[in-house]
């Protein structure tokens, strides 16, 4: 399979987001820099604390399991890279699209997927969990470093494309009233106008989050040996790629083998998105952002025939990795961690930390448990199973 080769267009385009008509941050701020608005925002989402500790998140994989598996950091990098590339072919803001791929993971807990339903499981009752509303509550409340303000007092374009990169979503079958507690929570979040797409970066971070956990998977998968290459021969646009690959490289050893099909694959997911999304913009001819906003399709989209193909890839990792015995132990453990962890803090709330429990106003209420919740999304995988040793040991902290 030939690799096509993308131009580096840098001419902004007239529907792309621009900094400096940026709708402004909740707290106004002089820019002592010759940096844009979507570059400042992009170097304190980089900065802050939750994004460091994205190194010891895992997605399929617990932290433990070895080295080499995507952590939620490696991952929103490997997604910043696609989206950075998908939005200076399509003349869009760079920064922008960047800048949301680096920060659409920072609300998720430890253990990838597993660990977020047990947390939705345990508060329930407390308004529940949702990790892309607890993305907004960390870059708007919970991280602590500046002087005049909680969080990063992020711009309207950043907060709008973490709310609702994947579509709109307040529709006929989704009204306010069931929108996640913590999107809610926020002052402003009628501001972010839910009803509408975001703007064309935010759809790009959330195109190149696809293409990124479906080749991620593929070579993490296959590094773990829960498959064969031989195994995704029948799989269609994996075993074509695969089986080209082998075709031009009949002597490459499985490692490098493995490498050059998901690179292929990267290409031709990529490439699948810039004639689709060129398409809708020559069909749809927006003239702001504004415009692909109010649109009632995303602009920048994957073409059926794709969707079409991928469908049969996603059944197979479903099969193949997701439900693989070895990672339902793994994910079953790690759902009792952070239940676990729940149900002790709630019922004594003086285990937590002192910076915590000081903000807690006792057992089993709906403040404590936030305050629990949001303690327990925080952590690193090896922090959430160290601290469950201590609590659940006699000799824990002897």
């Amino acid at each position: 399979m030939a690799v096509t080769v993308f131009s580096c267009k840098r001419d902004r385009a007239i529907y792309a987001s621009d900094p400096d008509q940026s709708r402004g941050r909740n707290i106004t701020q002089k820019s002592l820099s010759e940096r844009t608005a979507f570059q400042h925002d992009k170097d304190r989402i980089i900065h802050s604390g939750a994004f460091r500790r994205l190194k010891g998140k895992t997605q399929v994989f617990v932290a433990h399991e070895g080295d080499y598996y995507r952590t939620r950091l490696t991952h929103s990098l490997e997604v910043a890279q696609i989206a950075r590339s998908i939005a200076r072919v399509l003349g869009l803001d760079e920064d922008l699209a960047e800048c949301l791929a680096l920060a659409h993971d920072l609300g998720h807990p430890p253990f990838g997927h597993s660990g977020e339903e047990a947390l939705q499981e345990v508060m329930e009752p407390y308004g529940g969990f949702d990790h892309n509303a607890q993305t907004l509550r960390i870059v708007e409340k919970l991280e602590g470093r500046y002087a005049k303000f909680d969080g990063l007092n992020l711009t309207w374009e950043t907060l709008e494309g973490i709310a609702k990169h994947n579509g709109p979503l307040v529709t006929p079958d989704n009204p306010v009233d069931k929108l996640p507690w913590a999107l809610k929570n926020l002052t402003n979040w009628k501001a972010l106008e839910l009803e509408t797409y975001a703007g064309p970066e935010a759809q790009v971070a959330a195109l190149a989050d696809d293409i990124a956990y479906n080749n991620h998977d593929i070579d993490d998968g296959l590094r773990a040996r829960l498959f064969a290459i031989d195994e995704l021969t029948e799989v269609p646009l994996v075993g074509r790629i695969f089986a080209d690959v082998r075709k031009r490289y009949p002597d490459l050893d499985r490692d490098r083998t493995i490498h050059e099909a998901v690179r292929d694959m990267i290409g031709y997911m990529v490439a699948d998105v810039l004639k689709e999304s060129r398409s809708r913009l020559e069909r749809h001819n927006p003239q702001s952002a504004d415009d692909i906003r109010h649109l009632d399709e995303p602009i920048i989209a994957f073409s059926s025939a794709f969707r079409t193909e991928e469908t049969p890839l996603r059944a197979f990792l479903f099969q193949n990795m997701y439900r693989h015995y070895k990672v339902n132990r793994m994910m079953g453990q790690a759902r009792r961690v952070v239940k676990e962890l729940f149900e002790l803090f709630i019922a004594e709330p003086n285990l937590l930390p002192s910076e915590e429990f000081q903000q807690c106003d006792g057992p089993k209420t709906a403040k404590t448990a936030r305050v629990i919740c949001d303690y327990i999304a925080g952590m690193t995988d090896r922090a959430a199973i160290e601290e469950h040793r201590k609590l659940s040991s006699v000799t824990g902290y002897l």
